[in-house]
Protein backbone atom coordinates (compact mmCIF):
# COMPACT_ATOMS: atom_id res chain seq x y z
CA UNK A 1 0.00 0.00 0.00
CA UNK A 2 2.68 2.42 -0.99
CA UNK A 3 0.20 4.94 -2.39
CA UNK A 4 -1.97 5.01 0.75
CA UNK A 5 -2.74 8.60 1.74
CA UNK A 6 -3.64 9.98 5.13
CA UNK A 7 -5.32 13.27 5.89
CA UNK A 8 -4.97 15.50 8.91
CA UNK A 9 -8.15 17.47 9.47
CA UNK A 10 -8.64 20.42 11.80
CA UNK A 11 -10.88 23.38 12.47
CA UNK A 12 -9.20 26.78 12.22
CA UNK A 13 -10.86 28.89 14.94
CA UNK A 14 -9.17 32.11 13.76
CA UNK A 15 -10.29 31.88 10.12
CA UNK A 16 -13.81 30.61 10.89
CA UNK A 17 -16.75 32.95 10.53
CA UNK A 18 -15.28 35.68 8.30
CA UNK A 19 -13.68 36.26 4.89
CA UNK A 20 -14.23 33.29 2.59
CA UNK A 21 -15.57 31.39 5.61
CA UNK A 22 -18.14 34.07 6.47
CA UNK A 23 -20.86 32.34 8.45
CA UNK A 24 -19.07 28.98 8.16
CA UNK A 25 -16.54 26.81 9.95
CA UNK A 26 -13.10 26.87 8.33
CA UNK A 27 -11.66 23.37 7.93
CA UNK A 28 -8.06 22.70 6.96
CA UNK A 29 -7.16 19.31 5.46
CA UNK A 30 -3.52 18.38 4.80
CA UNK A 31 -2.72 15.32 2.69
CA UNK A 32 0.15 13.11 3.91
CA UNK A 33 2.03 10.30 2.16
CA UNK A 34 2.29 8.11 5.27
CA UNK A 35 0.90 7.68 8.76
CA UNK A 36 4.23 8.87 10.17
CA UNK A 37 3.88 12.13 8.22
CA UNK A 38 0.33 12.47 9.47
CA UNK A 39 1.55 12.12 13.06
CA UNK A 40 4.06 14.95 12.49
CA UNK A 41 1.45 17.22 10.89
CA UNK A 42 -1.00 16.41 13.68
CA UNK A 43 1.54 17.27 16.38
CA UNK A 44 2.33 20.57 14.64
CA UNK A 45 -1.39 21.37 14.33
CA UNK A 46 -1.89 20.73 18.04
CA UNK A 47 0.91 23.21 18.78
CA UNK A 48 -1.16 26.00 17.21
CA UNK A 49 -3.71 27.66 19.48
CA UNK A 50 -6.12 28.41 16.63
CA UNK A 51 -6.45 24.76 15.57
CA UNK A 52 -8.93 22.46 17.27
CA UNK A 53 -10.51 19.07 16.55
CA UNK A 54 -7.29 17.71 15.00
CA UNK A 55 -7.79 14.23 13.52
CA UNK A 56 -6.03 11.75 11.25
CA UNK A 57 -8.20 9.89 8.73
CA UNK A 58 -7.35 7.44 5.95
CA UNK A 59 -9.90 8.63 3.39
CA UNK A 60 -10.16 12.09 1.88
CA UNK A 61 -12.81 13.91 3.91
CA UNK A 62 -15.56 15.99 2.40
CA UNK A 63 -17.62 18.54 4.28
CA UNK A 64 -20.99 20.11 3.59
CA UNK A 65 -20.21 23.31 1.67
CA UNK A 66 -23.18 25.07 3.25
CA UNK A 67 -21.66 24.72 6.72
CA UNK A 68 -17.90 24.48 6.09
CA UNK A 69 -15.29 26.33 4.06
CA UNK A 70 -12.66 23.65 3.41
CA UNK A 71 -9.04 24.15 2.35
CA UNK A 72 -7.22 21.09 0.97
CA UNK A 73 -3.42 21.24 0.87
CA UNK A 74 -0.48 18.99 0.04
CA UNK A 75 3.08 18.84 1.34
CA UNK A 76 4.68 21.19 -1.24
CA UNK A 77 2.29 23.98 -0.22
CA UNK A 78 2.61 23.44 3.56
CA UNK A 79 6.23 22.32 4.07
CA UNK A 80 6.52 23.77 7.59
CA UNK A 81 3.72 21.54 8.79
CA UNK A 82 5.90 18.48 7.98
CA UNK A 83 8.93 19.64 9.98
CA UNK A 84 9.93 17.43 12.89
CA UNK A 85 11.43 20.27 14.96
CA UNK A 86 7.92 21.46 15.94
CA UNK A 87 8.12 24.94 14.35
CA UNK A 88 4.81 26.07 15.87
CA UNK A 89 5.55 25.02 19.45
CA UNK A 90 4.57 27.89 21.74
CA UNK A 91 7.82 27.99 23.76
CA UNK A 92 9.80 28.20 20.53
CA UNK A 93 7.75 31.13 19.21
CA UNK A 94 8.00 33.04 22.50
CA UNK A 95 11.81 32.78 22.36
CA UNK A 96 12.01 34.41 18.92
Amino acid sequence: MKDKKYYVTMTDKFMSGWGYANGKINKLVIECDSYDEALIVSANAKDRNEMKYVNIVNEKPYYNKNRYFTNYHKKPEYKNWFRTDRPFKRERLEAI
